[in-house]
């Protein structure tokens, strides 16, 4: 089965919940007390998506990568705006065919919501964006978000044209790793 790496980078303010979607993703576990990510944090998870294995390289930092997981909450309409100026930046300065998934988190706080899911769901659409609604903490459409990405990916066309081949590399010591500068 081939073996495709996704680099994919968590942008979003400080407290929108980058690290405990990621921790929720490759650990399947939730802290209520994670500590803030200072410098770097990277971690690894692969999982099957149609006849291919995507491994997403996960970096909870900013960084120069094809796909982008903007994360914002819903109750907090400064943290949607800046949303918005991160993509602003990505439409600038990232390359023409990247791919965009905001990841509306939080979502279990449903009663302070400050910003409308349909306002989300529209804007995102403006931006040819996924949008996804989560939650870390209890688990919500956090697969489903990287599974959304993993959609996201164009093909690969072999030398001779052939869909679907592509080299076998081989296997990881350890499927997860953290790190921190």
């Amino acid at each position: 089965m081939a073996l495709r790496e996704l680099k994919v980078c968590l942008l979003g303010d400080t407290g929108v919940g980058k690290s405990s979607i990621v921790w929720r993703f490759v650990e399947d576990s939730f802290d209520p007390n994670i500590n803030p990510t200072i410098g770097a944090s990277f971690m690894t998870k692969t999982v099957q998506y149609q006849n291919e294995l995507h491994k997403f390289l996960i970096w909870d930092t900013a960084g120069q990568e094809r796909f982008y997981l903007l994360v914002c909450i819903l109750f907090h309409s400064e943290s949607f705006q800046t949303l918005k100026n991160w993509v602003k930046e990505l439409r600038q300065h990232g390359p023409p065919n990247i791919v965009v998934a905001i990841a509306g988190n939080k979502c279990d706080l449903s009663d302070a919501r400050e910003v409308p899911e349909k306002d989300a769901k529209d804007y995102a659409d403006s931006i040819h964006a996924i949008f996804v609604e989560t939650s870390a903490k209890n688990a919500i459409n956090i697969n489903e978000v990287f599974i959304e990405i993993s959609k996201r990916i164009p093909v690969v066309e072999a030398a001779g044209g052939t869909s679907g081949k592509a080299f076998k590399l081989g296997r990881q010591a350890s499927e997860s790793r953290r790190t921190c500068c």
